[in-house]
């Protein structure tokens, strides 16, 4: 696979990111398609050992997110700008402290754009348990297993290409 067709595959990849705080966006779907769609081009092992893996990360992201609450963040007041801070702190979090960084990322820029839109602390740390409470989570798991998947591919191409 050339380097054109990874661009292209990694484009799928952040699409798919995106897609996952955009409600409607088959978000987990395209990170898996993106996936898949460079397992079937580039047939070694490694390709198709994370294609499992991320089938399988995918699908446990996806039952988690049916135990967790249903997602009813629109009535709880997130708006599209929060979904920016609380998607870019998630990154910023997952690539500073891989992994576990996600977490705390996420509820951190929740928490900013509270915090920058009614001023004082109590209120926003209120407004984070409430969007949290309201279906952040199951936003937030879906997140960190996309994360991961992305992570998993584009620790594999590199491998691969050195």
């Amino acid at each position: 696979m050339g380097a054109g067709e990874l661009l292209l595959v990694g484009l799928v990849l952040v699409l798919g990111l995106c897609g996952v705080l955009v409600p409607g966006v088959p978000g987990t779907g395209l990170v898996w398609a993106a996936v898949l769609w460079w397992a079937l081009y580039d047939p070694r092992p490694v390709a198709w050992t994370v294609l499992v893996g991320a089938t399988v990360v995918l699908l446990s992201a996806l039952v988690v997110r049916w135990v967790l609450p249903p997602r009813r963040l629109r009535a709880s007041g997130a708006t599209p700008r929060m979904r920016v801070y609380a998607g870019t702190g998630a990154v910023l979090g997952f690539v500073l402290l891989p992994v576990v960084g996600a977490i705390p990322g996420f509820m951190a820029g929740i928490y900013l754009h509270e915090r920058l839109r009614l001023g004082r602390r109590a209120e926003a740390r209120a407004a984070l348990r409430t969007t949290m409470n309201a279906g952040g989570s199951s936003v937030l798991a879906e997140l960190l297993a996309c994360l991961l998947v992305t992570a998993g591919w584009l620790t594999a191409v590199i491998w691969t290409a050195g």
